[in-house]
């Protein structure tokens, strides 16, 4: 079966692309996870952060917004000095910093679900890239994302990142138009 030639480096992406990328999440703490884990990512590659994903969620509590909304500085020290995550203090302070503005959107929303999934009106958009170099890191939705994210509070979520949490959680559908799972997502949640 083709998929999509970023997914073929490694055993850990391949599961990652047939199980999970591009696939519709309505969970608030799994979206909370890949608001933090994109975040954590800018200027790596996402193979690091999913070789770290396992040591992310043991740390940081299995993403559980209201603890990691209350972490002090023992415990940002504590996350610091932890090589299993990516050890950068702006990415931990911000990872903190975003669990209470998510809470804050969550006590306005309803559901971080309820906020996020209004940019693309509540349902996947569905892309046709042919090929992978077609796919766009930013596009004006994950801009108007971001500035929103921003001005709530949120750090470490410019348009790029933005985009790859939309692609991640399955507000858009860019898997190849040749990979096996394009078809499969479109199918399922059109």
């Amino acid at each position: 079966m083709k998929k999509c030639s970023w997914a073929l480096s490694s055993p850990s992406e391949q599961r990652y692309h047939d199980l999970e990328w591009g696939v519709p999440v309505h969970d608030d703490r799994l979206l909370f996870e890949f608001l933090i884990l994109e975040g954590a990512q800018a200027g790596l590659s996402w193979a690091t952060i999913l070789n770290k994903r396992v040591n992310y969620r043991n740390v940081f509590d299995d993403f559980d917004a209201e603890k990691v909304a209350r972490y002090d500085e023992q415990k940002i020290g504590e996350l610091l000095a932890n090589p299993g995550i990516v050890r950068n203090k702006l990415k931990v302070r911000a990872a903190v910093s975003n669990a209470r503005a998510f809470l804050q959107v969550k006590q306005e929303y309803g559901s971080f679900d309820a906020y996020i999934w209004q940019f693309v009106a509540g349902k996947t958009q569905h892309n046709a890239w042919e090929n992978a170099t077609d796919i766009p890191a930013a596009t004006q939705t994950s801009e108007l994302l971001s500035k929103n994210l921003k001005q709530r509070g949120f750090k470490f979520v410019g348009s790029t990142i933005c985009y790859a949490f939309m692609q991640a959680t399955g507000m858009v559908n860019d898997h190849t138009t040749d990979c096996f799972r394009h078809a499969e997502i479109k199918a399922k949640y059109s």
